[in-house]
């Protein structure tokens, strides 16, 4: 499951944006493109598995430390609440936030899922720790996330494009 859910996000985003921008306005504008990746990469990459992350950090904390190659430790209560703002910044970026709001969101993503994308290298590099928590796809999003909101937002700005607060 922790091998499958990243993966399944992004290609979760990846469909929903081109369904959107396919069933959008014509022509087909590149502001409407970022907004819909930016929108989806916030939604389920950053907001859903962030969600997903605080219910195994803080229910199940067994299983979820095993599939990093960790031993449970109570840190795992405080990154699941982490997780757990995080994953609501996210969903609520998708659909409501500003761009001032959504950049909140890619720095906060930036500093723990980077820096727990960090972790995992070092863990992998010092220890050989190969968990599919630690050295799967997770890893990979940790660091894509964050650059993604950040990288898609600052092409909408040099783009012209600046999503109106609802």
């Amino acid at each position: 499951m922790v091998f499958w859910i990243p993966l399944l996000a992004w290609l979760a985003a990846i469909v929903l944006a081109g369904l959107a921008v396919w069933r959008g306005g014509r022509p087909v504008s590149v502001g409407a493109i970022l907004e819909q990746l930016l929108r989806y990469v916030l939604l389920f990459p950053v907001g859903l598995v962030s969600l997903w992350a605080f219910l195994g950090h803080v229910f199940f904390p067994g299983s979820s430390a095993a599939s990093i190659g960790w031993a449970p430790s109570p840190f795992q209560f405080e990154v699941g609440m982490a997780n757990l703002g995080i994953g609501l910044a996210g969903v609520i970026a998708a659909f409501w936030g500003s761009p001032g709001f959504r950049a909140a969101v890619g720095v906060v993503s930036l500093g723990f899922l980077g820096g727990a994308g960090v972790g995992h290298v070092v863990q992998i590099s010092e220890t050989g720790n190969m968990a599919e928590g630690n050295a799967g796809p997770i890893l990979f999003s940790d660091f894509l996330a964050p650059i993604a909101i950040l990288g898609l937002l600052a092409l909408q700005r040099m783009t012209g494009f600046a999503r109106k607060l609802l």
